[in-house]
This record gives structure tokens, C-alpha cells and sequence, in this order.
């Protein structure tokens, strides 16, 4: 039963589902959106807690460093939902960096952990991510490739935040002579 279960493993368990779902290859990126105050029950914004992003990006990380996937982590909307990403990442994708800081009361208890945890942490304005995790209803679409496909995931919570979860695809074009795989 998933209340049952602690909110790193229920993180865990929903990684790896959207990852196996969205078959992510190495190098590939997942965004991760999170109100750690949806996490605790409570209205987005109001109650940031640095103990709940830690258990939630030492899952995130383990998971994602395990199957080689490049990790973004989603600042909150007043840093305009920059990302927080590992800097290999910025120059692989060619993104470009802008100069904050994410803190707790701006940019989110999620992002100002990456900016303590990750090897060499840098803040882009966007990106264009292969598959996203949403916690709490934090609004990751933004930050997808141009077609994203919903994915129900078995884990529909973490704690108390609605869990949705996306992966993409590339754009059929053509008409009806078209051939798709």
C-alpha cells in the first residue's frame, strides 16, 4: 500500500516506473517539479521543508545516477521555474546559464538542495527534457520536448502531492502516405 511507504521510496518507486516507461537512455533528462509543502499536505509555497527535499533528491539521485539519466530540478515560479542542472549537463545541451541562487522561500526547498548536492551545480532558464515528474502540481510542462504524452504511474502520491508524470516523443509529421515506426 503506497501511503504506507516512506516518501523516498515512494519517490523511488515512481522514478523508476517513469523511467522504465518512458525508456529514458543514458544521457537523457528527467525534470523533477516538487512543492515539498503539497508533500506535507499544505498549500504550494507556504511551508518549504529542507528535511523533505533531501530525502527526495538523495531517491531522485540515486536513481537517476544508477541509469545514467541527467537530472533538472525545477525552481518555483519566482525564479520563473529556472532549472537546476549538473553543468556537464548545460554544456552537453548547449543551455545557458543564469546567475541566482535558489533559495528556499525563492526558487524552492528542491532546487536550493540540487544547488548543495550536485557534483557542480549551474541555473539555466530552460530546457528541453526527454521525461518529467511533477509533485505537487508545480507545473513542469514548460520544460518538456514539444510532445509530451501523459504516464499513469502506479504511485499516484508522494505524501500528500499529486504525482503526474510525463515522457515524449518525436512529432509525427507527414499525412496519411506517412510511415511511422
Amino acid at each position: 500500500m503506497q501511503e504506507a511507504l516512506g516518501i523516498d521510496s515512494q519517490v523511488t518507486k515512481a522514478v523508476e516506473e517513469l523511467l522504465a516507461l518512458a525508456a529514458l537512455q543514458p544521457g537523457q533528462i528527467l525534470v523533477v517539479g516538487c512543492s515539498t509543502s503539497e508533500v506535507q499536505g499544505v498549500k504550494i509555497g507556504s511551508a518549504g521543508s529542507e528535511e523533505i527535499a533531501a530525502d527526495i533528491l538523495r531517491s531522485l539521485l540515486t536513481v537517476c545516477r544508477g541509469r545514467n539519466v541527467a537530472l533538472a530540478i525545477q525552481c518555483c515560479e519566482h525564479l520563473n521555474r529556472a532549472l537546476v542542472v549538473e553543468r556537464a549537463v548545460m554544456e552537453r545541451y548547449n543551455l545557458e546559464q543564469v546567475s541566482v541562487k535558489p533559495v528556499r522561500k525563492a526558487g524552492g526547498s528542491l532546487a536550493a538542495q540540487a544547488m548543495r548536492d550536485f557534483a557542480d551545480p549551474v541555473v539555466v532558464e530552460t530546457i528541453q527534457a526527454h521525461a518529467g515528474l511533477d509533485i505537487g502540481c508545480t507545473l513542469i510542462g514548460m520544460h518538456l520536448k514539444r510532445v509530451a504524452v501523459p504516464v499513469r504511474l502506479e504511485q499516484k502520491y508522494v505524501g500528500q502531492a499529486l504525482l503526474t508524470a510525463a515522457r515524449t516523443r518525436p512529432k509525427l509529421i507527414g499525412g496519411n502516405r506517412a510511415v511511422y515506426e
